[in-house]
């Protein structure tokens, strides 16, 4: 199998589950806590639990938050090739995770934004191997053009782009650079809407497979995806019945399961109700990273 370079973030979160979001000024009691690593492990871990080998793309620093994500990285088998920043921690994302499951974000970036072309570059990364990009690496001024420009040297590389939670503050020139040059675009439902101004994901992934020449996967919760590629017309892939504990990394589990079974060989239609398979097992679980390992998965599919 290729190898998947991630270059999303690798940052802590630390996740409080509580009854309702505090007002301002105000204060709320936690019924839960945890400390964990998450961003762009999410979906290596996803991926490195589906057989595919990943690699961190992108940078540590020095520090306790750096540590626990080394720990992390090396739990799952995954390398952190880029040397790591003397100076600074690794960022953290305060997440806090209401009954319904949904995610409230405050985040403080770290030694991550201080990634260049050198790192990129001491990389190595080959033609046919899997490259997956979030919005956030194109959103920040200069690391955002150091990224698309690294980005757009690279020969045979199937790149697949998230744009992220925060797809609207990402510059357009940015956004248009990084479409063009994507392969696969992994987006939510409200993601594909912003792009195209349809509300049904069926035709936002047509538009998009049409205007922008992208292969496409529409998450849409516990309704699944849509997925269009070449050859396949765009099509409903249903999700599965689950217990929704917390959707804190369910796309980022649903991105590494899919990319993992594509390289795998299976067809995207297959790939996507697997990743939605993944999905539904990771938001069953308090925390990030909960994507199950293959044969997990398999029993779960069999059940």
């Amino acid at each position: 199998m290729a190898r998947l370079f991630c270059l999303d973030s690798v940052m802590i979160d630390v996740v409080l589950r509580v009854s309702t979001l505090p007002p301002r000024s105000g204060d709320v009691l936690a019924s839960e806590r945890l400390i964990t690593t998450g961003g762009g492990f999410n979906a290596m871990s996803a991926a490195s639990r589906q057989g595919m080998t990943s690699l961190y793309a992108g940078r540590l620093g020095t520090g306790p938050f750096s540590d626990l994500a080394r720990s992390a990285l090396a739990a799952e088998g995954i390398v952190a090739p880029i040397d790591a920043d003397a100076d600074r921690d690794a960022g953290i994302c305060v997440v806090l995770v209401e009954p319904d499951g949904e995610r409230t974000f405050v985040t403080s970036p770290g030694s991550e934004a201080t990634l260049d072309r050198r790192h990129l570059e001491s990389l190595d990364v080959q033609s046919g191997e899997v490259l997956l990009i979030s919005g956030y690496n194109v959103m920040y001024p200069g690391l955002a053009e150091t990224v698309l420009d690294w980005v757009a040297t690279l020969e045979g590389v199937t790149v697949a782009f998230d744009p992220a939670t925060r797809m609207v503050d990402i510059p357009e020139r940015n956004l248009a650079a990084m479409l063009a040059r994507a392969d696969w675009l992994l987006c939510n439902r409200d993601e594909a809407t912003a792009l195209t101004g349809l509300e049904t994901p069926l035709d936002a992934a047509a538009l998009l497979r049409k205007r922008d020449g992208l292969a496409v996967v529409v998450r849409e919760g516990a309704r699944g995806c849509v997925v269009t590629a070449p050859g396949i017309e765009p099509l409903e892939v249903a999700g599965f019945l689950t217990r929704v504990v917390d959707l804190n990394g369910a796309g980022d589990v649903h991105n590494g399961a899919f990319l993992a079974e594509l390289e795998r060989g299976a067809d995207p239609v297959g790939a996507a109700r697997r990743a939605n398979a993944a999905a539904a097992v990771a938001v069953s679980f308090f925390g990030p990273a909960s994507g199950p390992t293959r044969e997990e998965l398999d029993r779960w599919l069999k059940s």
